[in-house]
C-alpha cells in the first residue's frame, strides 16, 4: 500500500474543448434585382423605367430619320415669313395660313419629343403626321400663289416672306418623302393595348382540336354495324329469291300429273 501523503506522477491536462463551429449567418433578404428587359422592345417596364425608354426611343426615332430637322427648318421658315410681313400690309389669310402652319408643326413637334404619341396607340401617327404635311405643303403653295396674284408691287421683304413660305412647303414634301421611308418595311402592331403576357398567348396560333380517340372508336363501331345490318339484309333477299324459286318448282310438278289424268 502506498502512502497516502504520497502523489503519484501528474495526470496529463485533458484535451481543450473543441470550439463549437461558427453559426452560418442569418439569411439576409434577398434584395430584388430588377429583370433584364429586351433594348428593341418595352418588354415588362412601368412607370418611370418605361416612359425613359419610350423617349430615348421616340427620340432616336425623330431624330435619326430626320423628321426634327425638317420639322424645325420649315418652323424657321414661317417665322420668318411672318417676321417679314410686319409692317406691310398683306391680306389677312397669308397670316392665317402662317400661324396655323406654326401651331401645327410645333403640336406635333411636342408630340413626338416627349413620347407622347406612344401612350395613344389609338391614332396613327404617322398617317396623320404624313396627311399634315401634304396638307401643309399644299396651303403654303397656294399661299404664295395668292400672295404673288394679290399685289401688283411688291417690297423686297414682301418677296423674301413669299419665297421662306415657298421653302417651308418644299421641307414639308420633303418629309413626305420621308414618311414613306419610315413605312418600308414596317409591320402592323397587334395588340397595342393588351398586356405583354396576355399579348404573347394571343399572338400564339391556337392547336387544332383533335377529337377524342373515344369518339372515333365509335364512330368505327357504328359503321362495323351498319355494314354487317346491309350484310343479313342481302343474305335475306337471297334466302327470299331461293324460297321463290323453289315455289315455282313446286307448281310445276303439282301441274304435270294433274294434266296426264285427263288424258
Amino acid at each position: 500500500m502506498t502512502d497516502k501523503g504520497k502523489k503519484g506522477p501528474a495526470a496529463p491536462a485533458p484535451p481543450p474543448a473543441a470550439t463549437p463551429a461558427e453559426a452560418p449567418p442569418p439569411n439576409k433578404p434577398e434584395e430584388k434585382k430588377k429583370s433584364e428587359q429586351p433594348k428593341d422592345e418595352v418588354g415588362m417596364r412601368k412607370g418611370c423605367r418605361r416612359y425613359k425608354w419610350e423617349l430615348k426611343d421616340s427620340n432616336r426615332e425623330f431624330w435619326v430619320m430626320g423628321h426634327a430637322e425638317v420639322k424645325i427648318l420649315s418652323l424657321g421658315c414661317l417665322i420668318g415669313s411672318l417676321i417679314m410681313f410686319t409692317g406691310i400690309t398683306i391680306h389677312p389669310v397669308l397670316t392665317l395660313i402662317i400661324t396655323m402652319e406654326i401651331s401645327v408643326f410645333t403640336f406635333f413637334f411636342i408630340i413626338y419629343t416627349f413620347a407622347i404619341n406612344r401612350y395613344l396607340p389609338f391614332i396613327l401617327w404617322p398617317i396623320s403626321d404624313l396627311l399634315n404635311d401634304l396638307f401643309a405643303c399644299g396651303f403654303l403653295v397656294g399661299a404664295v400663289v395668292f400672295a404673288v396674284k394679290s399685289r401688283q408691287t411688291m417690297p423686297v421683304h414682301y418677296v423674301i416672306a413669299v419665297v421662306l413660305m415657298g421653302v417651308a412647303g418644299l421641307f414639308a414634301l420633303i418629309d413626305v418623302c420621308i414618311q414613306r421611308k419610315h413605312f418600308k418595311g414596317k409591320k402592323v402592331k397587334r395588340n397595342v393595348l393588351v398586356p405583354p403576357e396576355k399579348a404573347k398567348e394571343a399572338e400564339k396560333p391556337k392547336e387544332p382540336e383533335k377529337p377524342p380517340a373515344a369518339g372515333k372508336e365509335k364512330e368505327k363501331e357504328k359503321q362495323k354495324e351498319k355494314e354487317k345490318e346491309k350484310e343479313k339484309e342481302k343474305e335475306k333477299e337471297k334466302e327470299k329469291e331461293k324460297g321463290k324459286g323453289k315455289g315455282k318448282g313446286n307448281e310445276k310438278e303439282k301441274a304435270a300429273p294433274a294434266k296426264g289424268g285427263k288424258k
